[in-house]
């Protein structure tokens, strides 16, 4: 496991989401709870994305790592800078973060309970997202649409 996570941050690439064992894809999990908010409000369905999936993994595992929380990674990067990095070409863009709720039901409920995390779970441009959990209850969700 050692050797590919090498491999991986020398070509450049983020490690898989669970290589460290400390990050869950919770996106299939997710997808249900949070078309069911979306169709409240008239909006399109969401679908789970492998890239933003990497994305948000890479995220959290860096907030772990690096002991920090914040919108901004360790390395400067941004959201949009870590989509790119996973080949995902965002026209649109969002992500909520979020640290100590225990389960899926409560970092949801808190972010709809956010206007700015509420806007982006709301996003009418939205077509695609990602959850991942990490270690300490670290939450990233990535919401986006590729290509315009």
């Amino acid at each position: 496991m050692r050797l590919v996570l090498i491999f991986c941050l020398a070509l450049g690439f983020a490690p898989p989401v669970g290589a460290s064992g400390n990050v869950e894809n919770l996106s299939s999990a997710a997808m249900t709870q949070v078309n069911k908010i979306r169709a409240r409000k008239g909006l399109a369905a969401l679908r789970p994305d492998d890239k933003l999936t990497r994305a948000a993994g890479a995220h959290a595992q860096d907030m772990i790592r690096n002991r920090f929380f914040s919108h901004t990674g360790s390395d400067g990067s941004t959201i949009g800078t870590r989509a790119r990095n996973q080949g995902y070409g965002p026209c649109v863009i969002a992500e909520n973060i979020a640290k100590g709720h225990p389960r899926l039901d409560h970092v949801l409920s808190a972010w709809m309970g956010s206007r700015g995390h509420r806007r982006n779970i709301l996003h009418a441009d939205v077509t695609e997202f990602a959850l991942v959990r990490g270690s300490g209850n670290v939450w990233v969700m990535v919401l986006g649409r590729s290509g315009c």
